[in-house]
């Protein structure tokens, strides 16, 4: 379980776009592997990112989150800490 004071920071390397209603992140290409990384983030995922910025901590995030949509804390908490995870995966955030 993510803890709620855990703050979240983007990776600089990391470019983000907004293409019709949808948010792009693209690595910053350092090796040729990178090439294929570009990833699409839905809408609450693309509130999450916007919202990590290295002061507002998980719960501050998981919060708007809940206010915004229609969805179960249990639910919300389930699906912030995957995305959370993904990110950090690849190399989006660090946290």
């Amino acid at each position: 379980m993510m803890k709620d004071a855990v703050v979240l920071k983007k990776n600089p390397d990391m470019v983000t776009r907004q293409i019709e209603k949808e948010t792009i992140l693209m690595p910053v290409l350092k090796a040729s592997e990178d090439i294929n990384s570009i990833y699409t983030l839905n809408k609450a995922a693309s509130l999450v990112w916007d919202m990590i910025d290295g002061k507002k901590t998980v719960g501050q995030i998981k919060k708007a989150v809940l206010k915004k949509f229609d969805t179960t804390a249990k639910n919300a908490e389930k699906k912030l800490q995957e995305l959370i995870k993904d990110l950090k995966q690849i190399k989006a955030i660090k946290g």
